[in-house]
């Protein structure tokens, strides 16, 4: 693997694999988060919309070009970065790369465009208001957050997009979108030397001679929340929505952050064998499904359960997590269990790594987030340096009041 910094300060990272299929992404740091001075949701809208047009494509030439070619071209937007990333045969790389650079640094936000794209992101915005179990996210970071920019709803309020002009997103873009603030990276059997040279170029193409402002802050101070609730909404829905959890370590908090992975994995992850899923799901039959999540920011992290259920089963449902919680605050994993929480953790990442587009898009992030990329060893030397001690510790300082918050949708 190449990593470097373009001589305009924009990041990369190339690595070489043994595919036919090409995966390169643009991710630029600026989010919801970074909305100050702009109307909620540009962050969001601002992705939807580059695809409209470039001083040099139209909107049907950027949606069909990589079409043509059997690849593929997407997007999307978090509450820190917005990533645009593209799939194509080998051969094809340049010109995918060619093309994201593009929609960065030249989008043309045609007002007929962004008039007609504020219906689709409206109707985004209500489908998804729709959806409780989606919904009460945003409700929790809202209110946990209360005061502080990642309390805002990645989409923005209809009231919010309805108010976006184009020379608003040509504000935003121009003063967010710059190579300090960009990472690119790249899986493709291609020589490595080969890419490094054309991200070099695109940098210098694109962005040569542009008036830079200032990056965004890499590494910021813990955020203090005081917001703790307990708070249930009459959503008079048939399934009860519930959320429990709290502050959780940054993304620059290395040895707690991957203690905190390793507990929400053990709580509530994908594996069927997570000790919530045991229960609620497969020995009493309570929910169709229970998750126990992470998210890392700069600043903090969340940590929460979540779980769907009867109205009847949501009391029992919150009783047995409690009980699993405390097992875990009180009682230190034993050598053999926590040995086999690391393989199973180690063995999710690794297989979630050799697919070449989340290889990409994970190499992307870690690049803005760090400057450069977390090696596979470096990574397992993280998680098998947790203790069981460590494991405790998160449980409690995450889980327990009077830092753990609660809402429930009835």
């Amino acid at each position: 693997m190449i990593i470097g910094t373009a001589g305009c300060g924009l990041g990369y990272a190339v690595k070489r694999n043994g595919n036919s299929v090409a995966y390169c992404a643009l991710g630029i740091k600026c989010g919801t988060r970074n909305e100050d001075g702009y109307h909620s949701g540009i962050a969001h809208f601002a992705e939807h919309t580059i695809f409209k047009g470039t001083e040099r494509r139209s909107a049907s030439v950027i949606n069909s070009y990589l079409d043509r070619l059997g690849g593929e071209l997407n997007a999307y937007t978090t509450k820190e970065e917005i990533v645009l990333h593209a799939t194509v045969l080998k051969e094809d790389l340049p010109k995918a790369a060619d093309l994201l650079f593009e929609l960065a640094a030249s989008a043309t936000f045609p007002e007929k465009e962004v008039e007609k794209e504020k219906g689709v992101v409206i109707d985004e915005i209500n489908s998804y208001k729709d959806s409780p179990s989606e919904d009460i996210y945003d409700r929790f970071e809202e209110m946990l957050f209360q005061g502080h920019p990642l309390s805002r709803p990645i989409l923005g309020t209809a009231a919010s997009v309805r108010k976006i002009t184009g020379a608003e997103l040509h504000r935003f873009t121009k003063e967010k979108f710059i190579p300090e603030n960009m990472s690119f990276s790249v899986v493709a059997d291609i020589p490595e030397e080969r890419m490094r040279g054309l991200a070099e170029r695109l940098c210098g193409k694109f962005f040569s001679g542009r008036e830079t402002a200032d990056a965004v802050s890499g590494t910021r101070p813990a955020v203090d929340i005081h917001n703790v609730f307990d708070k249930t909404v009459n959503k008079r829905n048939h399934q009860v929505n519930c959320i429990i959890g709290g502050p959780a370590p940054s993304l620059y908090q290395d040895h707690e952050r991957v203690a905190a992975a390793l507990l929400c994995n053990i709580l509530g992850g994908p594996a069927s064998n997570s000790i919530l899923n045991s229960v609620l799901r497969e020995k009493y039959g309570l929910v169709y499904g229970v998750e126990c999540s992470y998210t890392q920011y700069a600043d903090t992290g969340i940590a929460v359960i979540s779980f769907g259920c009867d109205r009847s089963n949501h009391e029992k449902c919150q009783e047995f997590i409690g009980k699993e919680v405390r097992k875990l605050q009180d009682s230190p994993f034993g050598p053999r269990m926590l040995s086999a929480a690391k393989k199973q953790f180690l063995g999710q990442l690794a297989i979630a790594s050799d697919n070449g587009e989340s290889q990409c898009l994970s190499m992307c992030k870690s690049l803005l987030a760090y400057g450069t990329v977390i090696s596979g060893s470096k990574t397992r030397e993280m998680v098998e340096s947790v203790t069981s001690s460590d494991i405790q510790e998160s449980a409690m300082r995450i889980f327990s009041r009077p830092s753990c918050s609660r809402l429930i949708f009835l």
